[in-house]
């Protein structure tokens, strides 16, 4: 009776916990839904509400942001058009004015244009930092580790940067050129890039349409209304070269026919699919898959120059710009020579072979006294892990420092002086003054004096005087012996001004030492000297960082640590490509030339080899009362002309205007020995037509292209005639307008009259 009582009272209780379980769960069940629903319909929403609130609030924050400062951006406009020198308040708040170097070109890639630096910065805690650190040596960075980093990456062999493209990639399109303009444009490659300047890395996006190439700038802090978006006519490129960044094949540079260009960087693989996508596009003038070799040999700059049909300066410039040398990468800045041994004469007489220097040898040898030191440096050098190969120089002769070396007086450089004197410390600071460039004569003295140091020259120091004067008045601190404050580039004794500088180093340059020996430099740096035994023979090895195609960085799986080692390479500096593996043919003499050019009638004359013959051809017009002591104001070569880097001389056209407001265009004729006058003035006989006689009327005539001529482009009134002129070619031509020197006004002289 007892186990069945206590039986029964165990099924009670488990009955009873069971229940209670059940309930249990029941109300953790209900608990959890109404809590999911608490979730749903209050916590939710009100987050939900609460973050759009603050993204709102964010947004409406940031267009404020963006409304002040495009507003104070207008503003700053419209009070720089008032106190301008040609604004109203000129001459009650004279404002000091400071410039900067604008990448604008010319055809001769020359950079000569100034433009005004509304955000200038004094730099003066920069030069106060370096006064207070005074000299001291910077602290030890972490290089050794990216160069043990480096020999884990390197490459044994160098390929041709060339594309291997298919057929199908470069097939024509299905419809003709007319049919793709009325056709919609349509996307035909979307590819992330970065936008290389040489003060900004800017990431974004290309686009590539049937008509355009576009990009946008994907920086997170651009403002509206400012960066870097920009949109090019497919029409308009130029020139398009695979390029390398940070020893990597993934760049391309575009040319366009405004004398622009922009530096792309890509992922690897993508650099290649973007350049054959365009080429399948057939924009006229690509060059299609050269290797920079095969370009200079169909570019015939060479012959050219042998022949002395260019000058040295240009031969210079295009060999560097066909070898991936651009101003838009520091590392790869383009490359001078150093081309005078004598900066202390009081006259500099260049018919002296003895004032040159040796351009058969490196700068790091120029003097023979370091030769021996530098063989054995070369012959005792020797690494344990058979990584690095042996070299004569652990430094180079161009780089991103020595580029801001040279024009630390220039801004952006000086900007970008100090990032980089930030980069060796802390705080920003001017570098100590006794190494900054402060003298030519002294910094030619401490290459002779220091094998280590083989910097050779930039493009300005043979056209753009500026450079050498402190405009902007920075304070770049007093030498440590003297005491002399560093402002203004101390010049050599037979110059007596930057400009006179300029124009005497020029012309060394296109002397006759120079052109008779110039092709042994070129040999070095361009040439078959650049590279294996000619070059160690020539004692022309440096560290094998500097060389194309020797790091392949993708091979880094660690961002960080590849990040670091692109920023030592572009510091480095970077050898430029090999062009020639033979040794460079020499330029023919004057007297050589001279003989060839009375065996041919045809041979047209060199303007190099006339230059005291050159003269200028005035044509008076009369009757008609077309331009009646009526003097041409403007004169202007237009932007818009295709004209390849490769091509020598001035463009086809040049655009003038009157003071009556006719516009004309001029062209040249070809050489021809029998003519007589080479500038020829003829007046349109359509004018005569009465379809021609309409009153207050302006008209353009259209633009009629003869075999060898261009005829002459004007708007006229009804109660002036038309008339069409030329002008005779050159090997390297050049425009003169002979006109009343009172007659010569600015552009906004033109305005104002305009407006009175």
């Amino acid at each position: 009776m007892f186990s069945r009582s206590h039986e029964a009272m165990a099924i009670f209780w488990k009955d009873c916990y069971e229940a209670f379980m059940v309930n249990l769960h029941r109300r953790e069940r209900e608990k959890g839904e109404s809590k999911l629903k608490f979730q749903e319909f209050f916590v939710e929403p009100f987050t939900r509400r609460a973050r759009q609130e603050n993204l709102r609030y964010n947004s409406m924050l940031k267009q404020m942001t963006l409304q002040h400062s495009a507003t104070l951006r207008q503003w700053k406009a419209a009070y720089r058009e008032l106190v301008c020198a040609r604004g109203p308040w000129a001459d009650r708040c004279p404002t000091p004015l400071h410039w900067k170097l604008s990448s604008a070109e010319n055809y001769s890639r020359m950079r000569l244009k100034l433009v005004p630096n509304y955000s200038f910065d004094p730099h003066v805690d920069a030069s106060a930092l370096r006064d207070n650190l005074g000299v001291q040596h910077s602290q030890p960075s972490n290089e050794s580790l990216l160069l043990e980093a480096a020999k884990q990456v390197k490459v044994s062999g160098l390929e041709d940067d060339m594309l291997d493209l298919p057929e199908e990639e470069l097939a024509p399109g299905s419809t003709n050129e007319d049919g793709d303009q009325n056709q919609k444009e349509k996307l035909v490659i979307t590819e992330d890039c970065e936008l290389i300047t040489v003060m900004d890395i800017i990431p974004g996006r290309l686009e590539v349409t049937t008509q355009h190439i576009y990009f946008f700038d994907g920086s997170i802090e651009k403002e509206e209304g400012v960066g870097y978006d920009f949109k090019w006519p497919l029409s308009q490129i130029r020139e398009m070269h695979l390029r390398r960044y940070n020893l990597r094949r993934s760049a391309l540079e575009i040319f366009l026919i405004d004398q622009t260009n922009y530096f792309l960087n890509f992922k690897k693989e993508q650099r290649n699919k973007v350049y054959s996508r365009i080429l399948s596009l057939h924009t006229p003038n690509l060059p299609g898959t050269r290797s920079p070799q095969e370009l200079l040999k169909a570019s015939g700059l060479t012959q050219k120059w042998v022949n002395r049909e260019i000058s040295n300066f240009d031969y210079l410039i295009q060999l560097n710009t066909i070898a991936g040398r651009t101003y838009n990468d520091l590392a790869q800045y383009p490359v001078f020579p150093w081309i005078l041994a004598d900066y202390t004469s009081e006259e500099l007489d260049l018919n002296n072979p003895a004032i040159f220097r040796d351009l058969s040898k490196p700068i790091g040898v120029a003097n023979e006294k370091n030769a021996k030191c530098v063989r054995e440096r070369y012959e005792n050098f020797e690494d344990p892990t058979g990584t690095i190969d042996k070299f004569h120089y652990g430094t180079h002769y161009s780089n991103a420092a020595g580029v801001m070396h040279y024009l630390i007086r220039v801004e952006p450089f000086t900007t970008l002086h100090i990032q980089l004197q930030s980069g060796r410390w802390v705080c920003p600071l001017f570098d100590c003054a006794d190494r900054q460039f402060h003298s030519i004569p002294a910094t030619w003295q401490a290459l002779m004096d220091n094998p280590n140091d083989v910097k050779e020259l930039i493009p300005e120091f043979f056209y753009f005087p500026e450079f050498l004067e402190n405009q902007n008045d920075f304070d770049l601190g007093r030498l440590q012996l003297t005491k002399d404050r560093v402002n203004h580039v101390v010049l050599p004794n037979w110059a007596k001004s930057p400009e006179e500088f300029i124009y005497k180093h020029r012309k060394a340059l296109e002397s006759e030492f120079v052109s008779a020996h110039l092709h042994e430099w070129i040999d070095l740096i361009f040439g078959f000297k650049q590279r294996g035994p000619a070059a160690i023979e020539a004692l022309n090895v440096f560290y094998y960082c500097t060389y194309e195609g020797a790091v392949d960085l993708d091979s880094i799986v660690n961002e960080k640590e590849r990040k670091a080692l692109e920023g030592m390479i572009s510091n480095f500096g970077q050898t430029p490509c090999q062009l020639l593996k033979e040794p460079h043919p020499v330029r023919l003499s004057s007297e050589e030339v001279e003989k060839r050019q009375s065996k041919l009638d045809s041979y047209p004359l060199s303007i190099f080899q006339n230059l005291s013959e050159l003269k200028s051809f005035f044509v008076e017009v009369k009757g008609g009362g077309i331009s009646d002591n009526i003097p041409i104001v403007k004169a202007v070569v237009p932007k818009n002309q295709a004209h390849s880097f490769m091509s020598q001389g001035s463009p086809d056209t040049l655009v003038t205007v009157s003071q009556n407001c006719l516009i004309g265009t001029h062209g040249w004729l070809p050489y021809d020995r029998s003519i007589s006058n080479y500038f020829t003035f003829t007046r349109d006989p359509t004018v005569s037509s009465p379809k021609c006689d309409l009153p207050d009327v302006t008209r353009m005539c259209a633009l009629v292209p003869q075999r060898h001529t261009w005829q002459c482009l004007r708007s006229i009134r009804p109660d002036q005639p038309l008339a069409t002129s030329s002008f005779v070619q050159s090997p390297v031509p050049t425009f003169q307008l002979v006109t009343e020197p009172s007659a010569i006004l600015a552009p906004w002289h033109i305005l104002e009259k305009h407006q009175r």
